[in-house]
């Protein structure tokens, strides 16, 4: 009896893809919008900078702050509230105890991230700047960090915390089967997205990456979750959704 065929992993990214095209072009359509009126109104370019402002003198509390509110708390209030009638349940502290340094961490390096090309490629917006800082963070942060932390940090966690299984994930075949099919989909959202958000002011960038962080990982929730509602028998909570969806990263 012969093997079945193992699938394409860019064919699976693809799918990946193509099944969120349409709120990923909503979130997308959202952002763009945002970055136009900042150009554009005298009024909204005031109200950005006032919180470049703050941002630039709370600094790593700031970001500490949207990172995990954006990543951990506002996404698990939501499934809180829609999934479990509003009530907490243990279930949600542990998700909590665990994403919230998860997301603190990401946080922490998605800014130093944007910092270190500031000072790489200059903190100016011009084609050339913005599409190396775009080939920095999508083809060099993302696949050798960004992709395989989220997609390991999550499945370590839906494993029980077992070293035997994270030892497994460490590999060529794992990194073929899962994180590349979970970059080809990342690829498609956040590339446009990260051309938005490098069209700004460094001290902007990471409150716009917190926003779109924000909006999608609640609209995966919301997908994962009503997926997960469906498809169990049992009725339990549904699970915190994974980073690597929407990372999920980044």
């Amino acid at each position: 009896m012969k093997p079945a065929p193992r699938s394409n992993p860019f064919a699976l990214g693809w799918e990946a893809a193509r099944a969120n095209l349409a709120p990923a072009l909503c979130i997308q359509a959202l952002m763009l919008a945002l970055l136009v009126a900042y150009y554009w109104s005298a009024s909204v370019k005031a109200t950005f900078d006032t919180l470049a402002d703050y941002k630039l003198r709370v600094g790593y509390p700031f970001v500490l702050i949207a990172a995990v509110m954006a990543g951990a708390i506002v996404p698990e209030l939501f499934v809180v509230a829609f999934f479990q009638r509003g009530r907490l349940t243990k279930r949600n502290l542990r998700n909590l105890l665990f994403t919230i340094p998860i997301w603190a961490l990401d946080g922490t390096l998605v800014d130093l991230l944007y910092r270190s090309e500031a000072a790489w490629f200059g903190n100016v917006v011009t084609m050339p700047v913005v599409f190396a800082k775009i080939c920095v963070d999508q083809f060099g942060y993302n696949p050798f960090f960004a992709a395989p932390f989220g997609v390991l940090t999550y499945e370590w966690k839906n494993n029980g915390f077992s070293w035997e299984s994270l030892g497994r994930s460490l590999g060529w075949a794992h990194y073929r089967d899962k994180i590349i099919p979970t970059l080809c989909a990342t690829w498609a959202v956040w590339i446009p997205m990260m051309a938005i958000i490098y069209s700004l002011p460094l001290a902007l960038q990471f409150p716009f990456f917190s926003l779109a962080l924000v909006f999608w990982v609640l609209l995966l929730t919301y997908m994962t979750n009503v997926f997960a509602t469906k498809n169990s028998r049992a009725g339990a909570g549904p699970d915190v959704l994974s980073s690597a969806i929407g990372e999920i990263e980044r």
